[in-house]
């Protein structure tokens, strides 16, 4: 018998949804409520009349969820109290000695923020090989149970150098605190180098565990005994009863969805996607698989968890259009977010957005709802628009434009940094959108990155819920090493990783997860550095280290003599994934119609189903669809594949001339 599979994924305007059963995909999208984000999905569960199958057990959740994400950039953490050793009080307000805008006069540094009174420090202390030089005593044990209950925080984050090694003192804390508090452990959420890394990790996996254990408490009463399961920032998902013990692995929970269903159901693996939604993008880039990365930052700061590697921008169809200080136009990143939304919402929004610019430049359609039953109303796009259009001096259609190219501009930019910077040429690559205003855009990113190939995915429009679908479950583990590599013994790396894995697989095994892969990885560096390089060990030690030698040179043009050194292990256990390709493609769950405002300014549109399988269609038009709209720019066409994705391609003749354009100098870039 075929299972009952929903992929929901919330964002912050919208909440997606995909409902698979005998390979058939029906799909509902509507709008969220941030205030309490488990309403749009009783809302979603209700429109898709899936509330019998909750009520049977019969259905499986997958979640990728903003809730972490959130809390985090609005500091609405649980109360939180801190835990270090003697000394090392100032850690996390003092960060590291770097400066990330080298040319700001009066450059702000991103560090937490953190009451000293929740601060204490502990007579502890163990070296660098993990021996104990200072006993943690009785008497400091019960100086800090007093301290606490006199203002009892909700979690403990605790936090001791090098337990990564040995973490005795972490253990026996958590026992004498773990019945009276949320308790998190560096040497779990972080096994790893950097007291500083090592720190931020654990206090924000502390303080958003309560909000996280609360919030799926409440969606989890809801669907009972329906089974629940939510998103990791890796791209695996995990029983929603053991997320908020790794809460911090939470935070890109929502846009790996996206990712995973671009690898998974995608046949390329030279893709750049970027997932625009209506309060941001997400960029990312596919060679041969997906990027691994320990070095995302969240308002600044480090959060050195294993992700799949994507950049964040506020740029979405909801950005807000404003003039700056200096008299400019400005896009973003403010949000005008699902209430009251764009001003074409209709919802009581007033400002100018992305969303509005299109829909005055025509480029969305207003004859059919966007989602949730929610008509455009041209009107009021106009009229925002026009009203900054005043301050500006500028028509509505050049402001329009403007408002688009500055938010394509910082989507370039952001794509230019996961590509160029990275020794990638964009040219070589597939571009890839998903998200409902990601077809919008996806011509003009195109051309400003030199790239001539485009994908739309067929639906696109809720991707991020579909690769809920296809994610597997799996845990993500770490293991400090920190050996040169001349003194690294293969046995015992076998040794070390077989640990690992078999923690991985009793994890899984008590969430039903049996048959599992295994993907074993080295963190390298050069002696001396302080960041490593991610290469995958195939039980070949000098294959490894001659990778992480590739690697350097394409990433950084040169090579070191100074030899390499270990400095962790990593394993990703995966079991399998859920949802099988080919599927049927997708039905909207219909809401009552009513009669629609005009465009005066519509371009031609065909709808998505009616296009016919191998013929071009030459640009300027529209093509929509459930949940999502793709504009194809004058020399473009598009082309509907076979397996329902389509694909834009720059017309031969106009590559032809920005070729030569570009050769002769008269261009710059795409």
């Amino acid at each position: 018998m075929s299972e009952h599979l929903l992929g929901i994924d919330t964002g912050g305007t919208f909440t997606d949804f995909a409902y698979l059963y005998n390979n058939q995909l029906i799909t509902h999208k509507r709008l969220s409520t941030p205030e309490a984000p488990e309403q749009a999905i009783f809302e979603g569960l209700a429109a898709l009349g899936l509330d019998a199958l909750c009520a049977a057990g019969q259905l499986t959740i997958i979640h990728g969820t903003t809730v972490a994400t959130n809390a985090a950039l609005e500091g609405r953490g649980a109360k939180t109290a801190y835990v270090c050793n003697q000394g090392l009080g100032d850690v996390l307000s003092i960060g590291r000695q770097n400066r990330a805008d080298l040319y700001r006069l009066t450059p702000t540094k991103r560090t937490l923020t953190i009451d000293q009174s929740a601060i204490y420090e502990l007579p502890v202390r163990r070296n660098a090989k993990g021996d104990l030089i200072t006993v943690l005593d009785q008497e400091a044990i019960v100086a800090l149970e007093t301290a606490l209950a006199n203002d009892p925080p909700d979690a403990l984050a605790i936090n001791l150098l090098f337990s990564f090694i040995d973490d005795t003192e972490e253990q026996d804390l958590k026992a004498r605190f773990g019945p009276q508090y949320f308790v998190s452990l560096s040497s779990q959420v972080l096994p790893e180098m950097g007291e500083y890394e090592r720190g931020v990790a654990t206090y924000l996996n502390a303080s958003l565990g309560p909000i996280i254990a609360r919030y799926l408490d409440q969606l989890q009463s809801k669907i009972a005994p329906s089974r629940l399961t939510v998103m990791q920032s890796s791209g695996l998902t995990l029983a929603a009863e053991h997320a908020a013990e790794q809460a911090v692995r939470l935070l890109l929970s929502g846009p790996a969805g996206g990712l995973i269903a671009a690898r998974s159901l995608l046949a390329s693996e030279r893709l750049m996607t970027f997932d625009m939604g209506g309060t941001s993008t997400d960029v990312s880039l596919i060679h041969r698989d997906l990027a691994i990365s320990k070095n995302m930052h969240l308002n600044g700061l480090p959060i050195a968890i294993p992700a799949i590697d994507i950049q964040t921008i506020g740029a979405g169809g909801g950005s807000i259009a404003e003039i700056d200080a200096g008299g400019l136009l400005k896009v973003g990143p403010r949000s005008a977010g699902a209430r009251p939304g764009p001003a074409c919402y209709n919802l009581g929004g007033t400002t100018a957005t992305v969303t509005d610019a299109n829909v005055v430049l025509g480029r969305l359609p207003v004859d059919q709802p966007l989602a949730d039953n929610l008509w455009l109303d041209p009107e009021k796009a106009h009229r925002a628009v026009e009203k900054l259009a005043a301050s500006l001096n500028l028509s509505p259609i050049e402001t329009a434009q403007g408002i688009v190219t500055l938010a394509n501009e910082t989507m370039a930019e952001a794509l230019r940094f996961i590509s160029i910077q990275k020794g990638f040429d964009p040219s070589a690559f597939t571009l890839c959108c998903f998200g409902g205003a990601g077809g919008l855009h996806l011509c003009e990113l195109a051309e400003r990155l030199g790239m001539h190939q485009t994908l739309v995915p067929a639906d696109a429009g809720i991707f991020s819920a579909l690769g809920m679908l296809a994610a597997t479950p799996g845990r993500e583990l770490t293991r400090a090493i920190n050996l040169r590599a001349k003194d690294c013994d293969p046995q015992d790396i076998r040794d070390r990783l077989d640990d690992l894995v078999q923690v991985a697989r009793t994890a899984l095994a008590a969430e039903g997860v049996d048959n599992t892969t295994v993907h074993p990885v080295f963190e390298l560096r050069y002696q001396g550095q302080t960041q490593t390089l991610s290469v995958p060990y195939l039980d070949d030690l000098q294959a490894a280290f001659a990778e992480f030698e590739t690697q350097h040179q394409n990433r950084y043009g040169h090579q070191l003599d100074t030899g390499l050194e270990l400095v962790a292990l990593r394993v990703r256990v995966a079991g399998i994934a859920r949802l099988k390709t080919p599927i049927t493609p997708a039905s909207n769950a219909a809401g009552p119609a009513q009669a629609p405002p005009t465009n005066p300014n519509a371009v031609p549109q065909q709808a998505w189903q009616n296009l016919i399988l191998g013929q071009a269609y030459a640009g300027p038009m529209i093509v929509t669809a459930d949940h999502t709209c793709v504009w194809v720019k004058p020399g473009w066409t598009l082309e509907k594949l076979a397996t329902g994705h389509l694909q834009l391609s720059r017309a031969e003749g106009f590559l032809r001339a920005k070729g030569f354009l570009r050769a002769k100098g008269f261009l710059n870039g795409g």
